[in-house]
């Protein structure tokens, strides 16, 4: 640990983020920056807690009281390598994850946690600054060839470790530009695309090939993947959209969550878009309370909403852990992003009736009704509550329920067995097909993207293993064997 009483001296900060009414104008990250001794202060409260929850709470089974540690010190170079043993891209991670890791941090049973995700950012763009990560390419190749499907951050983290190991690697991406849900998924105020850019360079400075405009199922034949690599690893992701199939769902003014995001930030990455869908001057309402429609909620700001509404059929959640979710698993309790700070309104427990148009077929109204959740011989039940029905103004309505499982088309043309669930069918990584393996969210379900980078390398592993009899490529459980307590 850094300093032994830091827990105790030192309260929690962050960055302060760029006033509201400012930054809807514009689509750069919101955050301003933070005093490097500031830094070094937060990892200070890092506490010698004996048995690091926040190590087991991380997906990555990121190094975090060494890494928080070596901050501390003002050794870079031992940050970067402890935080880059197991994480791929924590320039992505320090942006966008939601921090499980803080979590389950022990100080954060009656304090408030360290600032864990914070931390990570600064070591990456430490990093960057003092020249520590640069193109590293592999010095033996083994002439393995493996094709990924996908560049999102699973694609990307597999891509990143069979390289690694020395393998030649493709990664084939069915849009114009590399990145998937990092680029197109992801708004610009959270992650800004320069990021994305800079680790594709490198990644391409270091021998990794990549396709765009490559469509495996229809510009790519399935048939010559599997000729020509040697192993395969599908990594497209959970893509097909929840659909709210209910009355009015055909008028025009209804659109996924996803459609909307991705229009807007190929707008800004100068990509034109005749179909752009715009929320200005317009009604927004949100259907759906997690981070996509957090998302939707910023875009339409930025894009000049005249109102935003977040629905959420769930009751609202309570605004500290209860009996169900105790330290150190994930609280499930109330959370406002930078998105509802800018405006707008949230309402719970509220269930969408129908869509109501006008004569040409154009959304103008939502009808709403509010729930209730009541016991029923011992099951809890939603029901209606009289005399709440009601029609909301509503000229753009964002569908951000979820995604079921990745597209069929792509799966059924490789021969891959899927589960029940629409996912790949993939224990310890491999597919019904050999020489096939699978990742992320195409695997496991919609998730998050440190989930991915997880998933990422531990397939990779497993595709090692499987071309070369054995793999040294890391894996989790290794830094947990390796962590000092």
């Amino acid at each position: 640990m850094g300093q032994h009483d830091g827990f105790m001296k030192y309260d929690r900060e962050l960055p302060n983020a760029r006033n509201p009414k400012d930054r809807i104008g514009d689509f750069k990250e919101i955050f301003e920056p933070f005093p490097e001794d500031k830094t070094k202060t937060q990892a200070a409260r890092c506490m010698d807690c004996g048995v690091p929850f926040c190590h087991s709470g991380c997906p990555l089974g990121n190094i975090i009281p060494e890494f928080n540690e070596a901050v501390y010190d003002e050794n870079w170079e031992d940050a970067v390598s402890i935080l880059y043993s197991t994480n791929n891209f924590p320039e992505f991670t320090g942006r966008i994850c939601p921090a499980p890791c803080e979590a389950s941090c022990v100080l954060g049973i009656n304090k408030s946690p360290v600032a864990i995700e914070h931390i990570e950012k600064t070591i990456a763009e430490k990093a960057h600054e003092l020249g520590l990560i640069t193109p590293n390419p592999p010095e033996v190749r083994t002439e393995k060839k493996i094709a990924v499907i996908g560049s999102g951050p699973a694609g990307l983290a597999a891509a990143d470790q069979l390289n690694k190991a020395g393998h030649w690697v493709t990664v084939f991406e069915r849009e114009s530009k590399i990145g998937g849900l990092l680029r197109y998924g992801i708004p610009d105020f959270k992650l800004e695309k320069w990021v994305v850019d800079r680790r594709i360079q490198i990644m391409d400075d270091e021998g990794i090939r990549f396709k765009v405009n490559a469509e495996v199922g229809k510009s790519i034949n399935p048939e010559m993947l599997k000729e020509d690599f040697d192993a395969i690893v599908v990594c497209t992701g959970s893509t097909v959209p929840r659909n709210l199939p209910i009355p009015g769902r055909d008028l025009k003014g209804i659109h996924y969550a996803m459609d909307f995001l991705t229009l807007q930030n190929k707008e800004i990455s100068g990509i034109k878009c005749d179909d752009k869908i715009s929320a200005e001057g317009k009604n927004v309402i949100v259907i759906g309370g997690g981070d996509t429609g957090s998302d939707c909620i910023g875009t339409s700001h930025r894009q000049g909403a005249a109102s935003v509404l977040q629905l959420e059929l769930m009751p609202k959640p309570q605004s500290k852990r209860g009996e169900n979710d105790p330290w150190p698993m994930w609280p499930m309790t109330l959370r406002t992003s930078s998105s509802h700070d800018e405006g707008g309104e949230r309402k719970w427990s509220t269930l969408t009736k129908e869509f109501v148009g006008n004569d040409k077929g154009e959304l103008v109204h939502i009808k709403l009704v509010d729930t209730e959740w009541v016991n029923d011989r011992g099951r809890q039940q939603m029901r209606e509550i009289e005399g709440t029905e009601r029609l909301i103004p509503c000229e753009l309505a964002l569908l951000a329920v979820g995604f079921t499982q990745p597209e069929n088309a792509l799966l059924k043309s490789l021969g891959v067995t899927q589960s029940k669930a629409g996912t790949v069918e993939a224990k310890e990584y491999k597919t019904s097909v050999e020489s096939i393996f699978a990742a992320g969210d195409a695997r496991r379900g919609q998730s998050l993207v440190v989930w991915a980078i997880s998933e990422g390398r531990e397939a990779a592993r497993e595709v090692d293993r499987f071309l070369m009899g054995s793999t040294e490529l890391p894996s989790k459980n290794d830094s947990f064997l390796n962590l000092e307590v």
